[in-house]
């Protein structure tokens, strides 16, 4: 849902307005509100975030989040699941987690609302790898395919069970297929 002033405003007034739920993001002067998450977008970030911190976060190699704001490149945008390597996780002035996060994440994760616009998505991902982003991958949990993002790549897609799905080199001991990532969705 578009949320458009009635002039632009800027990125600055933006990050002065309260945080809603759910959370809103900042993309060439307009707020968009993201849907509300549903079943099966909240059950895969649970378990992606769960899976992949399982793999990086004892050797602090990298560390997960969800919905996690992240403001860099004229964006404030909120990825359902943000991944940064540990040397590049902000710290604040007592060695403690800042709570602002000012660079894109190095693997970045959406997963697709019944509601959620693909093309606008989309556009974040490729914002994020056009800053430093290493990875981008977009969940459709209603066709159950992946689509890959990679910097000066064309866009993979996934749609076998046994597939094994790309990560990020500082990753690379996640072994993930598709069926696994959708077989998630199972009770």
């Amino acid at each position: 849902m578009v949320q458009t002033p009635i002039k632009p405003i800027t990125l600055e007034e933006f990050l002065k307005l309260p945080e809603t739920k759910p959370a809103s993001e900042y993309v060439n002067g307009q707020v968009i509100q993201k849907p509300t998450p549903q079943g099966k977008h909240s059950k895969l970030q649970e378990e992606l975030v769960g899976g992949i911190n399982t793999v990086v976060k004892s050797q602090r190699i990298a560390y997960a989040f969800p919905e996690l704001r992240c403001t860099f490149g004229g964006r404030s945008t909120v990825p359902d699941v943000a991944v940064f390597t540990w040397a590049r996780i902000p710290l604040d002035e007592n060695g403690d987690i800042a709570n602002v996060f000012t660079s894109a994440p190095d693997w970045t994760i959406e997963i697709l609302s019944p509601d959620q616009s693909q093309t606008r998505v989309t556009s974040n991902i490729v914002h994020c790898l056009r800053h430093g982003t290493q990875l981008g991958w977009l969940i459709d949990p209603g066709e159950k395919l992946l689509l890959v993002y990679a910097p000066d790549q064309l866009v993979d897609v996934f749609e076998t069970e046994t597939d094994i799905l790309p990560v990020p080199e500082f990753a690379k001991e996640l072994q993930l297929t598709l069926g696994d990532l959708f077989g998630w969705l199972k009770v």
